[in-house]
């Protein structure tokens, strides 16, 4: 079957792309140059990570559950195909590259994946296609990155031989109540012309389609709304080291706050932040080796305070273990929840490790239990898996709740551990030491 659209890059943001366009009965092909992910993929398998373009593991079916081997068999049957040949990217109308941009060590994004998934696009791009970018970039990639890439490449002008637009992913790893359909997608194109051939694909998958002025507006409404999240995220996290230093519940404190109907909108502390929506600093343009002059301080506050939380849960933890007597230096810890979100298997960004890490720096004999992560490494050792979770936990001197996946019932968890401390928030007042 001729396809109709690829997918360049099947990670984290390719397929659940993909997995919706396929639901629409479009004919799809996803493109990858790793072949063990095309692979899997081909043989109904969730792909568990790897190098390329489709690096990651965060792949969801469209109510927010995993993406199970049975859903990509849904996607084989429904016609999706998977390859690593390029040739095959010169016969779609729809080319949507969505290749990872992980922040490199000096917290800019790397942009290589998405220059070499254009690069790949195009030597076969042909006229009349409309090119889409849904990656985490900065303002003016799609311009001044992406564009010149495309049309030295292809010989093809954009906003005149072909379309060129942008569309922020706004994928939310486990939600169940807003999936690719009814989330609006924003778009912003090269040209109104562009803009509108974008809209026409995308109005075939999503409910509401919003116009912005052009590509820069677009790529800035990911930051604005990556940013969004971080500095909130830092705001209640320092919040929570303030009320438990002066003897507050916080958690009281949040749940009364969000009783305001206007002005408020609530957020919950934890261990850190995780995931593949980073916090994002303009000031960083390193494609172009220039800056706007200065950073953004709410940003880089953000990140600080963001950056020191499981710091801070490792103080905690020992803390804990010293008031009952114990040190940290020997002490059993089992770690509840390792991946960066509830309900989700990806372990991108997830604050679990580095928490892992300052604990066996302590000395602590580590266990650790998530029912979606059947194999876990710290530091390059494996960490022992608890097979009997409420068995696992009263044998732990202390049990630290990292994860708040559904499976977990924390009340019965309460009463089984010797002691629990919960940076989660989830557990019933009362049972467990919170954050």
């Amino acid at each position: 079957m001729p396809a109709d659209l690829a997918v360049i890059g099947l990670g984290h943001l390719g397929l659940p792309l993909a997995q919706a366009a396929t639901t629409a009965r479009i004919p799809t092909i996803g493109y990858d140059p790793d072949p063990r992910t095309v692979a899997e993929l081909a043989a109904g398998r969730p792909p568990g990570g790897g190098a390329g373009t489709g690096a990651g593991s965060t792949q969801h079916e469209p109510g927010g559950g995993p993406l199970s081997a049975a859903g990509i068999r849904r996607m084989i049957s429904g016609g999706f195909r998977t390859t690593t040949d390029s040739a095959e990217l010169g016969r779609v109308r729809t080319a949507v590259i969505c290749a990872p941009t992980p922040l490199g060590p000096d917290r800019t994004l790397d942009l290589s994946a998405v220059g070499e998934a254009a690069r790949t696009l195009a030597t076969r791009l042909r006229p009349h296609t409309t090119v889409l970018l849904e990656s985490t970039v900065y303002p003016g990639t799609t311009e001044e990155f992406l564009r010149p890439i495309l049309e030295s490449g292809s010989g093809l002008r954009a906003g005149r031989d072909f379309h060129l637009a942008y569309s922020p992913s706004r994928v939310d790893p486990g939600n169940r109540s807003y999936g690719y359909t009814n989330t609006p997608k924003v778009i912003g194109g090269l040209t109104p012309a562009c803009t509108e051939a974008a809209a026409a694909f995308y109005g075939r998958l999503a409910d509401k389609v919003v116009r912005a002025r052009g590509p820069r507006e677009a790529e800035a409404v990911k930051v604005l709304e990556s940013n969004y999240r971080h500095v909130n995220i830092a705001l209640v996290n320092e919040m929570a080291v303030f009320c438990h230093d002066i003897g507050v519940d916080l958690w009281d404190v949040v749940r009364c706050a969000e009783t305001k109907p206007f002005g408020f909108q609530a957020f919950r502390p934890g261990p850190g932040v995780g995931g593949p929506g980073v916090a994002i600093d303009p000031n960083y343009l390193s494609y172009q080796g220039r800056t706007i002059g200065y950073p953004l301080r709410m940003v880089e506050l953000a990140q600080e305070v963001n950056g020191r939380m499981p710091r801070y849960v490792t103080q905690r933890c020992a803390t804990l273990l010293n008031e009952h007597g114990k040190s940290a230096r020997g002490a059993r810890v089992l770690l509840l929840g390792v991946s960066y979100k509830p309900d989700v298997a990806d372990q991108e960004g997830s604050p679990a490790r580095e928490i892992a890490s300052r604990l066996m720096e302590l000395g602590a004999q580590l266990s650790y239990h998530d029912p979606h992560v059947p194999q876990w490494r710290v530091l390059g050792r494996p960490v022992p898996r608890a097979d009997s979770l409420y068995e696992a936990a009263a044998s732990a001197d202390l049990t630290v709740l990292l994860q708040q996946h559904r499976t977990y019932d924390l009340q019965g968890l309460a009463a089984k551990a010797q002691l629990l401390l919960d940076t989660r928030g989830a557990s019933p007042a009362g049972t467990a030491y919170r954050l």
